[in-house]
């Protein structure tokens, strides 16, 4: 309501200007939807490539961009952004807090996102229209050195330059929300009682803050050495030292993205088995556990660059002990389950099926933690199985789960549970049908990141891109169902949509005024 006297805003000035934290998770969760299609288009274009074992539709450098702006995109720009927009919308609820410790700091962070999206993006837009100085990165979204360093063209830099930008942004989003949770948080919320969607994001964020000012130095470096002659990856050791920092990063970046899942499905999958979170201390703890122990596992990456056998054995151990807090999560969620009042509503389907496939990417994950078995396996579809098991199958599938779970409180009105349902089963079919192949052909010795391939692992190919595009109609239902339903779906009351308060489950952010 405008104050008396003032001029009222129009819709796209109020979207603009609002420094309100709903309405800046709304903004987070459109444009990592944005992003996602995006990126996903990227995804289709590389498994069409993949159905003929020999070059049929796009050339190797083509391909090599196809496969760099896909995972570029879906890690920076959509699991990221909707998981801080979901953050944004809901933390400030849980916590009683009338908004965002820095709303002004919280506008600007999501600002930066379009440019560094287009700036990342731009690469990929030159390659298709010809501009030959405007390539985009064929190096993987790891950036290894020297292949980044000496690809022609000013494709890289924007990238490097749009990937700084979104670093920026998401730290500013981070201190946001450790100062809103630690300091901002109403007087009746003590640590004992703080949630655990809010413990998970307060985690997320103290990874965040550790771990991309390393990214941006980084990303610095290679730019010095791309336009200014510098040598910090250049000589003998330069290679090394740039996965080092990259993986330093890109870690504990796993967990930045990982968390915010697991926050979701301990904070929605108890509203629907009608019991509380079974043993919350011990998830909280294993979720701190995560967080210390992601720095100090990055160099299972780098079995194979040589390094010094007894460092690379802390590592394994390291890596092999961090799967102790991810079971206690998982134990913890199948014991929630056990002997409760199950209801299979949409955010509840997608809960069960993140924790079978994290099950699923978790197991395959321990395996690459043993160095024998890493040398075999590294750089093979092995790792982009597991890897993908994770990223569509326990990250997106969790993203979703909050998705629905909050989408009454986002919009104000209901889904259609139908089309809900069957985005559940067109995804839950589609990701082991993608990605199961993957570990079969990886442990047949397939390397990743080839446009073409021997014609023996063509049947598997075949089934795991019939599965890519059995998910991508999946997403469509999706994405049309939440713009129908956010238009013309059936108004709900708010404060209590999923009757949550007659089994004693309701949290604070569906309390009667906290919507307002």
């Amino acid at each position: 309501m405008s104050r008396p006297g003032s001029v009222p805003k129009t819709p796209v000035v109020r979207w603009l200007t609002t420094l309100d934290h709903r309405d800046i998770g709304v903004m987070y969760v459109v444009f990592g939807a944005v992003a996602g299609v995006w990126g996903a288009t990227d995804a289709m274009a590389v498994r069409t490539e993949l159905l003929s074992p020999g070059l049929a539709v796009w050339d190797a450098a083509t391909y090599n961009a196809f496969f760099t702006t896909h995972g570029l995109t879906m890690l920076f720009f959509f699991a990221t952004p909707v998981a801080l927009g979901l953050a944004n919308y809901a933390v400030p609820l849980l916590v009683r807090a009338d908004d965002m410790a820095f709303p002004r700091v919280n506008a600007v962070a999501f600002w930066l996102l379009p440019p560094a999206l287009l700036l990342a993006r731009a690469g990929i837009v030159g390659q298709l229209l010809g501009i030959p100085d405007l390539a985009p990165p064929a190096t993987g979204w790891t950036f290894y050195a020297p292949l980044a360093t000496q690809q022609a063209g000013h494709g890289v830099d924007l990238v490097l330059l749009g990937l700084h930008l979104g670093g920026v942004s998401t730290i500013a989003s981070s201190v946001n929300l450790v100062v809103t949770i630690a300091v901002v948080r109403d007087d009746s919320v003590s640590w004992a009682s703080l949630d655990i969607f809010s413990w998970t994001m307060l985690t997320t964020a103290g990874l965040v803050l550790f771990a991309f000012p390393v990214l941006g130095s980084a990303m610095v470096m290679l730019l010095a050495d791309r336009n200014f002659g510098t040598t910090f990856f250049a000589v003998d050791a330069g290679p090394v030292l740039w996965q080092h920092l990259f993986w330093f990063f890109g870690h504990p970046e796993v967990y930045i993205l990982v968390l915010p899942a697991m926050g979701i499905v301990s904070h929605v999958l108890p509203q629907f088995a009608g019991r509380k979170l079974f043993g919350f201390r011990a998830v909280v703890y294993s979720t701190l556990a995560i967080g210390v122990l992601s720095f100090g596992v990055w160099a299972h990456h780098m079995f194979a660059t040589g390094l010094d056998p007894r460092l690379r054995a802390s590592f394994m151990a390291v890596t092999l002990a961090i799967a102790a807090p991810s079971a206690v999560k998982t134990f913890n969620w199948i014991a929630t389950l056990w002997n409760g009042a199950i209801r299979l509503t949409a955010p509840m389907l997608f809960c069960v099926a993140a924790v079978g496939n994290f099950v699923i990417g978790g197991v395959t994950g321990v395996f690459l933690a043993s160095i024998p078995v890493d040398l075999v396996l590294h750089d093979t579809y092995y790792v982009v199985g597991h890897f993908h098991f994770l990223l569509v199958g326990t990250i997106v599938f969790g993203l979703f789960a909050g998705g629905y779970y909050w989408f009454p409180l986002l919009t104000g009105r209901w889904f259609d549970r139908g089309l809900a349902r069957a985005h559940f089963y067109l995804s839950a079919v589609g990701v082991p049908a993608t990605f199961l192949p993957f570990l079969l052909v990886g442990m047949g010795g397939l390397p990743r990141r080839v446009a073409a391939y021997p014609p023996e692992f063509a049947p598997l190919h075949y089934v795991a891109t019939l599965g890519a595009y059995v998910l991508g109609v999946g997403q469509l239902v999706f994405v049309w169902n939440a713009l129908a339903s956010a238009v013309a779906g059936d108004p709900v009351d708010t404060t209590d949509p999923w009757e949550l308060g007659r089994t004693g489950q309701r949290t604070p952010e569906w309390e009667p005024g906290a919507d307002r």
